[in-house]
């Protein structure tokens, strides 16, 4: 669906109810009585029946287009206008969905109404699929009630819950019901249940909050799991009874594990000073300082008094662990009666410790804090009691964790009874939100019943995805990007499962097209037409800017003519057959002469005779141009009104093939195609043909191919074997050449170059034909056990990836060149990360990695002065220009660089971007909305481990032909490195 902009919320919120079967079929079917249609006089009605109207329409293109996507700009006209901010769309979706749902709901009401009695809202469809009802029961300032409430979509608090079984939870019981021990009765208590749950359950996750301090709406990034299934039976009223004991026993679960967490927070937070840490560890620290030795030159008479001071400056290492001691008794007993001696010292030591100190010279202190003196016994005594106590400690904590984990896996267990697994609700569609609250983007994942697959619909894109990625973009916590709405489905209604045949998967919407009213089909066919007008047109208006015609054009345009066309040129389209058969005629002759004729000049005077052997084929050339033009004339004269048809079926190419001579080929002449005839694999083959001909008329065709076999090996080896420069690349001439650089197995470059005798294009003479008849025979002569598919489909797939990965780096550093740097920052991204993957099975397996990071370290640099000197303009729509430029470009393929192997001038480029950021804090003159918007800024650019980054593929470009690629390539790496010129073979 097309963005018009700030609609991608529409798109998610539209996609997901299209792929709703019930919900489209009542879309699709909403007709009123014509009585009703005119004695509408209140505006809103009017308007409700108009977005209906439209929204069919919408729904039936989305059935039927032909187009990539639809534009849903009518319906989006009349939404937006009951809206003052029509521009502002984005910053409250949630109202603008639930507007949507009701204006649907009223629009129906008026269908309901015109045959059953009005306000009979149970009758209506919208209120059947989407809504359901509650009740509520508690205790307010000691008195009980009771309430029945509609609901629509069920919002639900993220702060402070995990997954979606605590959000309901919480939404569904607050405060206390049950009466309390005390004769204290209780104030305040509520309990929800479900009595009745609607086909399409949606829950509404509040990802906004207003942010008093600060005066604005901040968006909420807390992880939130939720299931792919989620059983609904806990919160019916039905299961009121089970669920109310089962709930008890939670709580007091959860009141064990309060206590059991406390007593486990006083071993890892230890002391009672500011700073605390984990006992074990302050043990082991302790431990380390009595074993740490200080170099001292003591006197005779300090010797003497080394055991008493030791033993005095002992003493308190027991005190901190007395202290919010949280051992067991038992343990404490026998920590006192082990540490005796070091706290109650004998009156003798007590006396011998006022004794002068140990001198000691301050140059030779340990660089580590160490006792003055210790003997061998203290430190025996000292190091057995602390390894004792820090192994008890160690098992006390971890007895905690383990129970633990023991009562929180029985809570986990507490719901699983069978009998509450009886409402099985199938998750349907997640709508994700990314950005912050002011500003962002929306997207949806939608699951296809056919395909038992996930769908990401973005706009204008739809891309098959899975379980794992739609985790990442919507269970919040690791970036910016989290769901904000759930519709899950009842899984056990028989028109939301469904169809396994294969025939019903394929042919569902085209059905569902035939079943439409006949105006909403017309209505199909006729944008169906107005497509085929617009392609048309187009067509015209390239035929205009480029004057060869490709055949692939001709193939494409052909699939969008319509039948009325063909009948009205059929005259026009037989004489331009008779005029193919013609010019296919003339060129197989005059293909064979020249290849004649460059035999016979290779075989006497060798390759340069035979490259200058392509004058005599202009003679013929002028002959068979002015026939051409002969007949076009005349068949101008005989049909007019078809020029434009015949124009392009009649055209004449000249071909230049190299080593061959010039000939002229139509592109659709029987058996040709120019593109390939260009190709240098189909030179080397014509020519390797030619100069077999000898064996082929002495020995058969089967010597002949053998012959152009060799040679056309030899050729390509040779080339394999030549030095490179930093200006040509052979292996974009080849696929062998690749092949053989990577010492591919012989079977594979045997097949590659026997496929290549085999090609169609072969038939412009006997001998050609021959050959390629012999291959073909070949070909299917090799078995499964001659010769790996698997591997050698893997080797074709690796040169069709070198292939992309050279495009992409010459498209990045053409746009590099021209200062697109934008553009090229994602051809040059891409082509790094392809190109480390294929470098990874080889080191000829690529394209050279140093150029491709330099290029895009630089062209990261030149974007981070952009969107820097954009940010600091104050001018708005440029502030917004590099914000987007940041949050889009730079900091995605920064991350994207540090969390693979980085250099170190990549590491360097990164700091000087990110002080280029920092710079900017703090500074007087700037904005305070600047500030605040670098504020939000920083921490994704400076944490690269907060986020998952998703590498998107740049746009799609047409692929060289081989010789194209050669030229292009020598062209921009003469630009780049500053060379003359270099003359491509």
């Amino acid at each position: 669906m097309k963005n018009i902009g700030n609609t991608c919320w529409f798109s998610a919120v539209i996609q997901s109810l299209f792929q709703l079967p019930e919900f489209r079929r009542l879309v699709l079917g909403y007709s009123l009585p014509q009585s009703m249609l005119e004695n509408c006089r209140s505006r809103c009605e009017k308007r409700n029946i108009a977005f209906m109207q439209e929204l069919q329409c919408l729904f039936a293109l989305m059935l039927g287009t032909q187009r990539k996507f639809v534009d849903p700009t009518a319906a989006l006209e009349i939404l937006k206008g009951a809206f003052k901010s029509p521009d502002e769309q984005q910053q409250d979706v949630s109202e603008v969905t639930h507007k949507l749902l009701d204006w649907l709901e009223d629009a129906f009401q008026l269908s309901v109404n015109a045959n059953s009695s009005p306000q009979d809202k149970s009758e209506n469809p919208m209120v059947q699929l989407f809504y359901g009802t509650s009740l509520t029961e508690g205790v307010h300032e000691g008195k009980t009630f009771s309430k029945i409430e509609t609901f629509g979509q069920y919002p639900l608090q993220v702060n402070g819950y995990q997954n979606l079984n605590e959000c309901l939870e919480g939404a569904m019981v607050e405060g206390e019901i049950e009466p309390l021990p005390s004769d204290q009765s209780v104030k305040y208590g509520q309990e929800r249940w479900f009595t009745k749950l609607p086909p399409v359950l949606t829950f509404e996750l509040s990802r906004f909050e207003f942010n008093q301090s600060l005066g604005q709406p901040e968006k909420i990034h807390n992880k939130l799991e939720f299931p792919r299934t989620i059983y609904m039976d806990r919160y019916l009223y039905r299961s009121k009874e089970i669920i109310q004991k089962k709930r008890e026993e939670t709580r007091k679960l959860r009141k064990q594990i309060a206590i059991l967490q406390q007593k486990l927070e006083r071993y890892m937070q230890y002391g009672s000073g500011p700073s605390r840490f984990p006992l074990p560890d302050m043990l082991q620290y302790v431990c380390e300082f009595a074993s740490t030795k200080l170099p001292l030159v003591p006197s005779a008479q300090d010797s003497r008094t080394m055991p008493t001071q030791s033993q005095a400056e002992c003493c308190d290492l027991n005190e901190p662990l007395q202290q919010n001691s949280v051992l067991e008794t038992e343990s404490t007993e026998s920590i006192e009666g082990a540490a005796s001696v070091l706290i109650n010292p004998s009156p003798q030591q007590e006396c011998v410790s006022k004794m002068p100190q140990p001198s000691y010279l301050p140059a030779e202190m340990s660089e580590c804090p160490a006792p003055h003196v210790v003997t061998e016994e203290e430190m025996s005594l000292v190091r057995t009691c602390l390894q004792r106590w820090r192994s008890e400690t160690e098992q006390d904590m971890q007895d905690l964790k383990d129970r633990i984990t023991r009562i929180n896996q029985s809570i986990d267990q507490m719901y699983g009874d069978p009998v509450l697994r009886q409402v099985p609700y199938r998750l349907h569609a997640v709508l994700v939100h990314e950005g912050q609250a002011n500003a962002g983007h929306y997207w949806a994942y939608i699951y296809n019943q056919p395909r038992k697959s996930w769908l990401k619909y973005n706009d204008v894109s739809v891309t098959e995805s899975s379980w794992e990625e739609l985790e990442r973009d919507s269970y919040g916590g690791l970036r910016n990007a989290s769901a904000y709405c759930l519709m899950y489905i009842n899984d056990k209604l028989p028109h939301f499962v469904a169809d396994d045949d294969d025939d019903a998967k394929a042919g569902h919407f085209q059905k569902e097209v035939e079943a439409l009213p006949l105006e909403l089909q017309n209505y199909i066919q006729e944008d169906n037409w107005r497509l085929e007008q617009e392609v048309e047109e187009w067509e015209q208006e390239q035929s205009c800017k480029i004057p060869q015609i490709e055949s692939s054009a001709n193939c494409e345009s052909q699939d969008f003519t319509s039948e009325s066309r063909q009948d009205t040129s059929s005259g026009c389209e037989r004489s331009i057959c008779s005029l193919s058969s013609e010019h296919a005629r003339i060129t197989k002759d005059q293909t064979a002469q020249a290849i004649a004729n460059t035999a016979n000049a290779y075989e006497k005077n060798g390759v340069e005779a035979a490259l200058c052997k392509t004058k005599e084929a202009e003679p013929a050339k002028v002959q068979l141009r002015e026939t051409a033009l002969t007949v076009q004339s005349e068949q101008q004269q005989d049909a007019k009104g078809t020029e434009s048809a015949a124009q392009p079926s009649s055209q004449v190419s000249e071909v230049e093939i190299p080593r061959v001579g010039k000939i002229l080929v139509r592109s659709d002449a029987d058996g040709y195609n120019e593109e390939v005839m260009l190709s240098p694999a189909m030179q080397g083959v014509i020519l390797a043909i030619a100069k077999a001909r000898q064996t082929f008329d002495r020995d058969g065709s089967e010597a002949g191919l053998v012959k152009a076999f060799r040679e056309e090996y030899s050729r390509l080896y040779l080339l394999a074997k030549e030095t490179p420069t930093p200006h040509s690349d052979p292996r974009l001439q080849h696929v062998l050449i690749y092949f053989l650089q990577n010492n591919a197995p012989k079977q594979v470059v045997e097949r590659t170059l026997l496929e290549q005798f085999a090609d169609k294009n072969l038939s412009y003479d006997e001998r050609s034909i021959s050959i390629m008849q012999v291959a073909r025979a070949k070909l299917k002569e090799i078995g499964p056990d001659d010769l790996n598919m698997e591997e050698y489909k893997k080797w074709h797939e690796d040169y069709s990836l070198f292939r992309k990965v050279s495009v992409y780096l010459l498209t990045g550093l053409e746009l590099y060149q021209n200062r697109k740097y934008q553009e090229a920052l994602s051809y040059l991204v891409y082509a790094y990360q392809s190109n480390a993957a294929l470098l990874m099975k080889g080191p000829n397996r690529g394209v050279d990695k140093s150029l491709t990071a330099l290029y895009r370290r630089k062209c990261l640099l030149k974007l981070n002065d952009m969107a820097a000197a954009q940010f600091v303009s104050s001018a708005e729509a440029d502030v917004l220009e590099g914000v987007n430029i940041l949050n889009e470009l730079i900091i995605p393929c920064m991350h994207l660089i540090i969390n693979n192997d980085i250099s170190q001038d990549d590491l360097d480029a990164i700091e000087v971007m990110r002080n280029r950021w920092c710079s900017y804090l703090g500074q007087e003159d700037m904005d305070a909305n600047l500030q605040m918007k670098l504020g939000e800024l920083l921490p994704r650019l400076l944490d690269c481990s907060a986020e998952v980054i998703v590498l998107k593929e740049p746009p799609k470009i047409r692929p060289n032909s081989p010789y194209d690629l050669c030229s292009r390539f020598a062209a921009v790496m003469e630009s780049i490195h500053g060379a003359s010129p270099v003359t491509v073979k």
